[in-house]
């Protein structure tokens, strides 16, 4: 029986003459028995020669009947397949004539529309209808335009119908033959018609005057001869493409039935029914359970020794093991297939020995057969066997489920979450509040309940998040002090216990929890707290062995803990140093109304950071930048990179400039961090990213550069998005070449959105579709930076960060005309005097004239600066914004610089006088020259 199951079902069919032996031996048809139910007895006829219809299998000399007779069960599916495949050649010839048939016509359209359509349109076309004589010029040019075309006519004709042009030059000056109506009409169209020259398909298109009135026609066609031709030309290689299908269709289906014909041994229909007979009544009536299941895990045969074993259902084949009512390991033993060689299980009051193969191993159908053993002797042993199995398998459980995140709390929650109710009724965690911070504890702190769970959630124990002190009586003492475990059979006579809180313990007792394992919580000789595990329902206190289970189980959700631990103290550590190197307060400015938000991984601390920078001339900068990577370096980086930022923008350079130097500064910064051997340290900095944006309020344009970063977004007025081509180049560091700079204009009112790919980028989302979902999260008008900054953290904020997030929001605004004055200035002395006296004007036209005497000094000397030193044109412009800004512009590239001047110098004290009268002062440089500034305050 065994090797009759190990062979798949075709294979294990015996051969004829094995079938004559049998029923030699059988004098009388024996009845079987299906599912206890006794079937009627089935007339027998011998197998080994034919009967008296002729229904046996066909022997000669030669062996086997041939291969593909038609009385066998290989040559009825072979005259089935020929006549399928057959039908199937036939209609795919029919179906590729028509389909060409019909993609010509549809080319012959297209074509003669298009022909028609670009003679009509094409120049000369109109004034040759206005011609005395249209024939005589356009004859010549139609039948040019067939010829290269490739189409069988083109005439043009009057709006009459009368034709100027044919292929056939007898036509000229007749009527045209088709419908004329829809291109009188301005229309173009196409049609099918018998014309002179036979069935054709034919376009008339209008010829139109600039009012769009139809001064003539033309019409272009193909014959449907020549449509026709193309599908003709191919109907051979279709024909030949259906004989090869169809012969190769014909030996595939010869092949799969001369298969069929060894696989059945050339028996017909009703002889593989007899042969299957037999084999049914063998497996019901053996003693040992069989079930057959499919590839699908729906149960195709179970023998009346399967059905005993295991309480099946009278109508069990059919449906799917898992839907038979069986536990879940019996269940999932069946439904996955695999091989199982003598494993028990307890089935009901019956222990099962179970042996299970699967079927296609030698190229037999896909599914298994399983044997069932009933060996219930074995039920004692099996116990203990299944207990330690579960041991085994919480042990697994736990080293997969417990230390999944870096989190001390979450690692406590996962060490309850596994044992309950596994091993225990009610699990508690209880940790040093150092730990919890990511320090080491010290010794008698007291602990905070970290993590509950239970199979209630009433039970009166400490409540999570409240502050434990426990007496040195109980057991969770006595394993903080000593490192070993406790275990506690009937709390109701734990007297030091009981001391812990006489009414809580009392009403523990009440409610049921009996008894009580308590696991120190140690890595190395660090304690870090308790676990206790607490049974109500099962009636057995805990034991030594599951005492030992429990130390196991705390053991490696320890180590867990505080790894977590660890990670904390250098994630709180990092986090510090990263927001002491981030601005706490923006500078006060007017140019820009800012929002922003600052999210750090909560993975690990990041290197991404922003700044808001006051520059000159009411300018501000805007900066965001990202080190790759995580941890102390990269925070520590960011803080250098954000230092340089600072310095190089006191110097008021361009952002392409800046970035320059950012660029080698970075490279500088490697360089440092190559280790002596040669080799590269972990720390070098790799993938810095920046982008710098300076916005004047007075020109309202905004210049912007980025060094390998995404580009930023822009919110007009109106409330539509879109991202400015800003060149990207290469990140900081790498070197060799420069960075480019965008100018953009920006109307007041206007958002500009600067953000780190952390915002729009993450495992889960490539950053194109990030872009997209940003665009819709920032598409609206008439919204704050700050609400613009809320709505996009709610629309694309993942749950979990993997990466810091910078994002600034800021609203542009407008330094108007009345608070600007301007004025050119002649590289004369005498012009000196103008200026302060507009200077005077203007100042009064502000309400400023306190202000009037140091102002008219300060530009006075950088006027006369200017004017001696520097060269043409010189411009001077007064803003008023925070403060009273005077700005002198001339074209000359040289810088001032101040010195002190000796006793004996007749010059030299301007510059000592500007420094000393302004708030702050300096020069910038343009493409032009240079301009040198000086700001007052106005209070």
């Amino acid at each position: 029986m065994v090797r009759l199951l190990g062979r798949s079902w075709a294979r294990s069919i015996p051969r004829p003459g094995g079938l004559r032996a049998r029923r030699r031996r059988d004098s009388h048809d024996r009845p079987r028995r299906a599912h206890g139910r006794r079937t009627p007895q089935t007339p027998h006829r011998p197998l080994g020669r034919r009967g008296a219809h002729g229904d046996g299998p066909r022997r000669g000399p030669a062996g086997p009947r041939l291969p593909l007779g038609g009385r066998s069960l290989a040559g009825q599916v072979f005259v089935l397949q020929v006549a399928i495949v057959l039908l199937l050649v036939a209609a795919a010839v029919v179906a590729l004539i028509l389909q060409v048939r019909h993609d010509s016509t549809q080319e012959a359209r297209n074509r003669s529309l298009a022909v028609a359509e670009t003679f009509a349109n094409a120049p000369g076309t109109r004034e040759a209808l206005r011609a005395p004589d249209p024939t005589a010029v356009l004859q010549p040019r139609a039948e040019a335009a067939r010829v290269q075309s490739k189409v069988d006519f083109v005439v043009v004709m009057n709006t009459d119908g009368v034709r100027y042009t044919h292929p056939k030059p007898d036509r000229i000056g007749k009527t045209f033959v088709g419908t004329l109506d829809p291109a009188l009409a301005g229309k173009s169209f196409t049609e099918e018609i018998t014309g002179t020259i036979g069935p054709l398909v034919q376009a008339v298109v209008p010829v139109k005057e600039d009012d769009g009135s139809v001064v003539g026609l033309v019409s272009a066609g193909i014959t449907t001869e020549n449509v026709g031709g193309v599908g003709d030309r191919q109907l051979p290689l279709l024909l030949t493409a259906a004989g090869a299908a169809l012969a190769l269709a014909l030996g595939g289906t010869a092949l799969v039935s001369t298969r069929l014909l060894r696989q059945t041994h050339g028996l017909g229909p009703f002889e593989m029914t007899r042969m299957y007979e037999h084999h049914d009544a063998v497996l019901h009536a053996v003693r040992e359970g069989v079930l057959i299941v499919g590839g699908e895990g729906r149960l195709l045969l179970a023998n009346d020794e399967a059905h005993r074993l295991l309480d099946l259902p009278e109508n069990a084949e059919g449906l799917h093991v898992l839907e038979l009512g069986l536990d879940t390991d019996t269940g999932d033993l069946l439904a996955s297939g695999r091989v199982a060689t003598d494993e028990v299980r307890l089935v009901g009051d019956r222990l099962l020995a179970i042996n299970q193969r699967p079927t296609d191993l030698k190229g037999g159908p896909a599914g298994s057969v399983a044997t069932l053993r009933d060996s219930t002797e074995l039920r004692a042993l099996s116990g203990r066997a299944e207990v330690a199995r579960e041991h085994l398998k919480l042990l697994y459980d736990a080293g997969v489920g417990i230390g999944t995140t870096l989190d001390v709390t979450r690692t406590a929650e996962e060490l309850a979450e596994v044992a309950v109710p596994r091993f225990a009724d009610y699990a508690t965690v209880d940790l040093a509040e150092a730990v919890l911070s990511g320090e080491e504890p010290d010794a008698g702190t007291s602990l905070r309940r970290t993590a509950f769970s239970g199979i209630r959630k009433d039970a009166p124990l400490y409540a999570v998040g409240e502050r434990i002190g426990f007496v040195a009586s109980t057991p969770q003492a006595h394993s903080l002090g000593t490192g070993e475990a406790v275990v506690a059979p009937d709390l109701r006579e734990a007297h030091g216990w009981l001391a812990q809180d006489l009414g809580r313990t009392a009403q523990v007792v009440e409610y049921g929890i009996h008894s009580l394992i308590t696991v120190p919580l140690r890595a190395g000789n660090l304690v870090m707290g308790v676990a206790n595990f607490w049974r109500s329902e099962k009636p057995e206190p805990f034991d030594d062995e599951e005492l030992a289970l429990a130390e196991e189980l705390v053991a490696r959700a320890a180590v867990s803990i505080d790894n977590a631990r660890r990670y904390t103290r250098e994630h709180t550590m990092a986090v510090t140093l990263q927001r002491s190197l981030l601005p706490r307060n923006l500078p006060e400015q007017s140019a820009l109304d800012i929002a922003y938000r600052y999210l750090p991984a909560q993975a690990g601390v990041g290197g991404d950071w922003f700044d808001v920078l006051p520059l000159s001339g009411a300018r501000v900068a805007l900066v965001v930048g990202d080190v790759v990577g995580h941890g102390l370096h990269a925070a520590a980086t960011m803080g250098r990179l954000r230092t340089a930022v600072h310095n190089f923008s006191a110097l008021d350079l361009p952002p392409d400039e800046l970035l320059g130097l950012l660029d080698e500064l970075v490279g500088r910064i490697d360089q440092d961090e190559v280790a002596e051997d040669g080799e590269d340290s972990n720390a070098a900095v790799t993938g810095a990213t920046c982008l710098y944006a300076v916005y004047d309020p007075a020109s309202r344009r905004c210049t912007v550069a980025r060094a390998g970063h995404p580009p930023p977004a822009v919110i007009r007025p109106d409330g539509t998005v879109d991202f400015p081509e800003v060149p990207a180049g290469p990140p900081l560091g790498l070197g060799g070449l420069p960075f480019e700079t965008a100018e953009l204009e920006l109307d007041e009112g206007s958002r500009l959105v600067l953000y780190t790919d952390g915002l729009v980028e993450d495992r889960e989302r490539d950053i194109d579709v990030g872009l997209e979902l940003l665009r819709t999260a920032l598409t609206g008008a008439d919204r704050s930076p700050e609400d613009t900054c809320q709505g996009v953290l709610d629309a694309l904020l993942p749950p979990r960060p993997s990466d810091d997030i910078a994002l600034i929001v800021a609203g542009t605004r407008a330094l108007g005309s009345d608070r600007i004055a301007e004025w050119q200035v002649p590289s004369e002395p005498s012009a000196v005097g103008e200026v302060r006296a507009s200077v005077t004007r203007q100042l009064a036209e502000w309400e400023l004239d306190e202000m009037v005497f140091t102002t008219e000094l300060m530009l006075s000397e950088l006027v006369t600066n200017a004017i001696r030193y520097g060269s043409g044109p010189i411009r001077v412009r007064m803003l008023l914004d925070r403060t009273l800004i005077c700005e002198v512009f001339d074209g000359s590239s040289t810088s001032p610089h101040l010195r002190y001047a000796a006793t004996t110098d007749e010059g030299g004290r301007g510059l000592f006088l500007v420094a000393q009268l302004a708030e702050r002062w300096g020069t910038r440089y343009t493409p032009a020259g240079k301009v040198i500034w000086a700001e007052q305050s106005l209070s």
